[in-house]
């Protein structure tokens, strides 16, 4: 009976972090009002405050489980078998410019559309942001070291410098595919990324 309870619960507070995250990442934060996301979860006010303190809390809670899935699946693409890292981080940014598409990211892009707001909004926002976007960095670090011994790159410079301006290289082509919607920031991005990893174009 508790687990069935605690199941139950547990999908409740799923619902409205899955819900919140398909209509935040199309909006926005601060945008967003708790009402308009309870209604679309078909969830009363009283069990949104159940889970989370407050809006603040649930955008905490919100990032945390982003990136936790967000890292799992950059687990399973940097540890394919079957490839060597070049091919594998070249296979993780491809997933990246389909992921962040300006026309319809399907809730997969929440870093990037919600970093830049609420950084200065929540300071425990910020730090989940911080945390998260630290872990991408160090499985870059830790992928092109790969890459290096497998003799599959090269780069000038140390792996986690590499692997830092790799990611606000792509951060940043978020952002401006977003603006100019079209894909000429990601071609460009694509093209820096190896010339950073010296790969034949």
């Amino acid at each position: 009976m508790a687990k069935a309870l605690n199941s139950e619960s547990s999908g409740v507070r799923d619902t409205i972090l899955d819900v919140g995250q398909r209509i935040m990442a199309g909006k926005g934060f601060s945008a967003v009002g708790l009402n308009e996301i309870l209604v679309s979860a078909g969830v009363p006010k009283g069990s949104f405050y159940h889970y989370f303190g407050s809006k603040d809390a649930f955008g905490e809670a919100l990032l945390a489980r982003y990136f936790e899935a967000y890292l799992a699946e950059m687990d399973v693409t940097l540890r394919n078998p079957d490839a060597t890292m070049a091919s594998k981080l070249l296979t993780y940014f491809g997933k990246w410019r389909t992921n962040q598409s300006f026309d319809d990211c399907q809730g997969k892009c929440l870093a990037v559309k919600l970093g830049a707001e609420v950084v200065d909004l929540s300071e425990p926002m910020r730090l989940t942001l911080k945390q998260g976007t630290a872990g991408i960095v160090a499985r870059l670090a830790e992928a092109i070291e790969g890459g290096i011994a497998d003799g599959s790159l090269k780069v000038e410079g140390e792996a986690g410098q590499v692997a830092q301006s790799l990611y606000q290289l792509w951060l940043g082509a978020s952002l401006m595919a977003k603006i100019a919607r079209d894909a000429v920031a990601f071609d460009a991005a694509l093209a820096t990324t190896r010339r950073l990893l010296q790969l034949p174009g």
